[in-house]
């Protein structure tokens, strides 16, 4: 299996309901790093996994709508405790339709498995993990 990573990072505030998140109950920021690993079988006719350029793009563009956002106010998540795991599938479920739609290029149509991955901090971290469908971008 072959695999290619692109990362960035983006700022958020938010606040989580639920006596488990404590002293996180309040408003709080956060900085993720984010890294986003997509795979497949076999490389492309150009022997790649994905466009590199155009896969960090993608994220930068889904990471776009979350950067210097206060989550708590964001209609996408309303009700909903924006956790690191949360996020991770959030961003999974915007990249997998960019891909589905092309914006990664017809050799996107390949990958078969992706994973998001949120660092929280350098001891810290949560991913999401799925199967893309076969799509004819």
């Amino acid at each position: 299996m072959f695999s290619l990573n692109v990362r960035d990072h983006f700022m958020i505030a938010h606040s989580f309901r639920g006596d488990v998140f404590g002293p996180a109950r309040a408003m709080h920021g956060a900085t993720y790093i984010v890294d986003v690993e997509v795979r497949r079988p076999s490389l492309d006719d150009d022997n790649l996994v994905v466009d590199i350029g155009l896969a960090s793009v993608a994220l930068k563009d889904v990471l776009a709508d979350l950067n210097f956002r206060n989550l708590d106010e964001h209609d996408a998540f309303a009700g909903q405790n924006t956790t690191t795991e949360f996020l991770a599938h959030a961003i999974f479920e915007q990249l997998a339709g960019k891909i589905s739609r092309g914006d990664m290029g017809a050799a996107a149509a390949g990958l078969s498995s992706m994973r998001v991955t949120l660092h929280e901090s350098h001891v810290a971290w949560a991913s999401f993990e799925g199967d893309l469908p076969h799509n004819s971008a």
